[in-house]
């Protein structure tokens, strides 16, 4: 059960893989041409780490607050993955672990299941 962690709402792009053994993560310049590049950039770094889309099996998107182009598009290219490879995604704001001290991005599919985020329910944040 290999989780991704998306979020583009912040200064930088920010994809996290959560496999059962390790974790790896990437940052990209957060620029309009990067936004259009999104989904060559995820697969990109699934393919670095000899993964597909079918090996995913949740993603979970900072849906803001922050940019509201980086938003927008992210939100497109979920729901798009969901449709076709039927991957489960979750949209939380940092906003909604209140009370948590440290969060951590490797700590996020813990913390949507703690505070009860819904699946596939996408609320952006702009």
């Amino acid at each position: 059960m290999n989780k991704l962690i998306i979020d583009v709402a912040g200064k930088k792009i920010f994809l996290m893989i959560i496999t059962s053994n390790d974790i790896y993560n990437i940052t990209k310049e957060n620029t309009k041409i990067n936004y259009d590049k999104l989904t060559f950039i995820i697969n990109d770094f699934l393919n670095s780490r000899e993964l597909t889309l079918k090996d995913i099996s949740s993603i979970y998107l900072n849906r803001g607050p922050g940019s509201f182009a980086g938003i927008r598009n992210s939100l497109s290219i979920i729901k798009a993955f969901n449709l076709t490879h039927n991957i489960d995604y979750y949209c939380y704001s940092i906003q909604d672990f209140k009370g948590e001290k440290d969060i951590k991005y490797e700590n996020i599919p813990y913390l949507c299941e703690k505070f009860k985020i819904e699946k596939n329910l996408i609320n952006p944040n702009y």
